[in-house]
């Protein structure tokens, strides 16, 4: 009886299922008629497609896209002061003579012509002859007077000469290298800050970075360049029959159509159908959505580039499921309580009949009632 009145529910499923198949079969053909107009319409316009694809607007930079930077000019101003751990390259003439009561025509001197490290108490030791001054603190040029200046006072030379310079005249921090771009929008110049640069074309980030520098390198010039494009992307949303819906994010490289992104998930799941389309973002307040159907099977079997649209940043690829597989799903939740409850109750019907002939077979041997 039971198995009798679950086939007739299931028959009548079905039976419903094809009915309502075949009634709607000319909205169907209607359905399809329009999609063939919509292609023919696509086909005539002029939306960029695979080989006939189309040059895109100057990229703009975004968190998280990774900038490559090369200083070609990372000198330190003149106007920079000297620090601890700085090299100087000093020389001096009219200095100390090594015998002072020789004869000046063939006596030597105590030479000052090498390169002398500025200490961490930010003075530069000179030799015993001579002594210490301190220049940490100053300009190159300044620090050429006070070592005159301690050669005439310190010393006792009467004329001394002194060049100077820095054989190392690299900037404070090498900036060359690759620099992510923050949530902020910022990039990091290591000890020389950070700039804004999110929103921005390259060239205009390369004159930020420059017009940044001049406070700190003498006639900054840089080159600037994307290594990693990490801000556009492109979505796959894929229908699980009644099962949620997944989306896959995949990096834009700027040439992508639809055929380059489905083969990034290994094409339709087992679930897909072939009905598919393409929404492209449209700006905020419109009420129409803007989707683009795509023909699989053209695309696929027939080579036919009409549907295999370029991909922009931001467009959503929708594959819906397979409407057999989702009626089965919905099916399957809508019965699957049902099937629980039949479940309890003939499993509690079970143990009630167990326990019934367990106390038959004591009352046969003992005499008791249940």
């Amino acid at each position: 009886m039971r198995a009798s009145l679950t086939f007739q529910i299931v028959v009548a499923v079905l039976l419903t299922h094809v009915t309502g198949c075949a009634v709607l079969s000319p909205h169907k053909e209607r359905a399809k008629w329009q999609a063939k107009q919509q292609l023919d319409t696509i086909a005539a316009s002029g939306v960029p497609r695979e080989l006939a694809k189309a040059s895109l607007p100057v990229y703009r930079v975004e968190p998280p896209d990774i900038l490559l930077v090369d200083a070609v000019n990372n000198i330190r101003p003149t106007s920079d002061l000297l620090r601890a751990g700085d090299n100087i390259l000093i020389r001096a003439s009219n200095t100390l003579p090594i015998d002072p009561e020789g004869d000046p025509l063939i006596n030597e001197f105590r030479t000052v012509n090498s390169v002398y490290s500025i200490q961490s108490d930010g003075t530069v030791d000179l030799g015993p002859e001579y002594g210490t001054v301190r220049l940490e603190g100053v300009t190159l040029e300044a620090a050429k007077e006070l070592i005159i200046t301690h050669f005439r006072d310190k010393v006792g030379l009467a004329q001394p000469s002194v060049a100077i310079s820095m054989p190392d005249v690299a900037g404070k921090q090498a900036i060359a290298g690759e620099h992510l771009v923050r949530p902020d929008g910022t990039i990091s110049l290591g000890v020389y800050g950070a700039v804004y640069v999110a929103g921005r074309t390259l060239p205009e980030i390369k004159q930020i970075i420059e017009s940044y520098l001049e406070n700190y390198v003498h006639d900054p010039e840089v080159s600037v360049d994307v290594l990693g494009y990490n801000s556009k992307q492109i979505y796959i949303i894929s229908d699980g029959g009644g099962f949620g819906e997944t989306v896959t994010r995949i990096p834009y490289t700027g040439n992508d159509t639809v055929l380059d992104v489905i083969s990034e998930v290994q094409g339709l799941s087992e679930v897909s159908s072939k009905t598919i389309w393409v929404a492209r973002p449209a700006p905020a307040g419109t009420d129409i959505a803007q989707t683009m159907p795509v023909d699989w099977e053209a695309i696929t079997r027939g080579g036919i580039t009409t549907t295999n649209y370029q991909l922009f940043p931001g467009d959503r690829i929708f594959i819906e499921a397979d409407h057999q597989i989702a009626f089965d799903n919905a099916f399957s939740k809508f019965i699957a309580p049902i099937e629980n409850i039949a479940g309890s109750a003939l499993l509690g019907l079970g143990l009630y009949r167990s326990a019934k002939f367990v106390n038959q077979q004591q009352g046969g041997f003992g005499g008791g009632n249940f």
